[in-house]
């Protein structure tokens, strides 16, 4: 496969933006939508079902240069054009309307607009693993709107932004104790500063208190809650957006921020706050018994405000360096998947054997702690770190996230055992697989993804490398159709697992 180059950066940002923000939507439409033709002249044909009418795009997992055939001839579509022959076909295909997608179509596409002129402006940070955290200009290759940002004005959101290479610091706040709610442990966030008597500390992201601002002046004016100032040091936002990393102290934070990403509205809402201690504890006892490296991110507690139970949240998490191999360098699966300059993907004298091993350390931890464990990780992209050796070779896989994680019998073994094919799998395998084979054309990765995968006695193993078709999530139908966006629905892919 032909590695797809988007847009070179002396390109006009308005071009480079279109491209960045066709690809997911091209792809949500392709898998979730579309029917394959014929290929005709070197590109990949469709037809759109609800109306007939044709497609071709050039490329391989990031589509480009999309155009559809009317009265006679391919004629080429632009972003905008693009949404709302989506929007029209959705239209049909569901018999449901919504306004709301398309914006949020549109808003994904401008903000990666301000996203790449941010980047051309700002040199990347010199840390590798800040690096990796801060690259996903494309984001979710299956999504949408993967970068949209709530409609806001720019100048709200682009100081907060990993992508534009953000960092800043965090604002203090004073919680009355009286008012003070937390569960697990919070002793970290009392090192961030200094509260008066009778009150205790409390971080909150800048952007989310600018959003919930008002909802505070009653807290502010009866004294539950004081400003005090700001921390003595930096933070850097994560790909998550909402969860940033402060490497002075070697800890992550995660933050409630009312913002649409991706699916969700990013709240730290209290139902998930209520599970998270005993999620935790089940997935810090089952890593304790692996036997491997690899390592998992605790999110050790939470402390919030009684009268702003979820719009204060904050969660503390553990940091990477009291886990990741000394001499090692973590690094976001995701950023390999999408690329960045440092990447190991694009040096590995021998791929194969980098293959090899980088699915000796992802595949062995999600697959024991849910057999011996009933712990479901949510092992997708952005929620797993590789940690490689000096010369690039993976030599350790950190987790994080226990918001995401399901446990038996909480959830069925069926469903959960559907969410980890699809987060591992799907979400996760068969991208980095793809980016791979896209550096090193006639490497076929499968065969050694089956082997690694068939050295583990589970029951549904057999069945997963049999199977003609894998779980794929279907985000674009699921924002179009309102549904809830933990709600995940899935369609079958055809499994490159059989027959390697």
């Amino acid at each position: 496969m032909e590695r797809v180059e988007l847009m070179p950066p002396s390109a006009d940002v308005g071009a480079r933006a279109d491209a960045y923000a066709a690809a997911p939507l091209l792809n949500c439409l392709i898998r979730e939508v579309a029917q394959p033709r014929p290929d005709r002249a070197g590109r990949r044909v469709y037809r759109l079902p609800g109306g007939g009418r044709l497609l071709r795009v050039r490329g391989g997992r990031r589509p480009a240069e999309p155009e559809v055939y009317t009265e006679g001839a391919w004629h080429r579509v632009g972003h905008t054009e693009l949404v709302k022959l989506v929007a029209e076909e959705l239209r049909r295909h569901t018999g449901l309307s919504n306004d709301e997608l398309p914006a949020e179509m549109i808003d994904s596409r401008d903000a990666v607009a301000a996203l790449l002129a941010a980047r051309d402006r700002t040199s990347p940070p010199g840390d590798l693993y800040q690096r990796s955290e801060q690259a996903l200009v494309t984001g979710h290759p299956y999504h949408p709107a993967p970068k949209a940002r709530g409609g806001g004005p720019v100048v709200s959101w682009l100081p907060y932004a990993p992508e534009a290479h953000a960092s800043f610091p965090l604002v203090l706040l004073g919680v009355r104790e009286d008012a003070v709610v937390e569960e697990g442990d919070t002793s970290a966030l009392d090192a961030l500063g200094q509260a008066p008597p009778g009150y205790r500390l409390l971080p909150a992201h800048p952007w989310q208190l600018d959003l919930v601002g008002r909802e505070l002046d009653t807290a502010f004016a009866d004294g539950r809650l004081v400003r005090l100032g700001s921390t003595g040091f930096g933070t850097w936002p994560t790909a998550a957006v909402r969860t940033v990393y402060a490497p002075d102290l070697d800890l992550f934070l995660k933050f409630s921020l009312d913002v649409r990403i991706t699916n969700d509205v990013r709240r730290l809402w209290r139902h998930d706050l209520a599970r998270l201690r005993r999620t935790d504890t089940a997935v810090t006892r089952a890593f304790a018994e692996l036997d491997g490296p690899a390592a998992w991110l605790s999110d050790r507690g939470h402390r919030t405000a009684a009268f702003a139970h979820e719009e204060l949240a904050v969660l503390v998490r553990d940091g990477v360096r009291g886990h990741v191999r000394t001499g090692a360098t973590p690094l976001l699966a995701a950023a390999l998947a999408e690329g960045f300059d440092g990447s190991p993907l694009d040096g590995p004298a021998d791929p194969a054997r980098w293959w090899e091993a980088y699915l000796r350390q992802v595949v062995p931890p999600v697959l024991t702690v849910f057999a011996r464990h009933g712990v479901v990780l949510e092992a997708h992209l952005q929620n797993s770190l590789i940690a490689v050796d000096g010369g690039g070779t993976p030599v350790q896989a950190l987790f994080r996230d226990a918001e995401g994680v399901k446990l038996l019998p909480e959830v069925s073994r069926e469903a959960g055992w559907e969410r980890l094919v699809y987060c591992l799998v799907v979400n996760h395998l068969a991208e980095i697989a793809a980016a791979l084979v896209e550096r090193h054309r006639g490497l076929d990765p499968w065969p050694a993804a089956r082997r690694e995968l068939a050295r583990h006695d589970l029951p549904e193993i057999p069945g997963l490398l049999t199977s003609p078709t894998l779980p794929g999530k279907t985000n674009l139908l699921l924002r179009w159709t309102g549904a809830d966006g933990a709600d995940a629905r899935y369609l079958p892919l055809p499994n490159p697992l059989v027959g390697r």
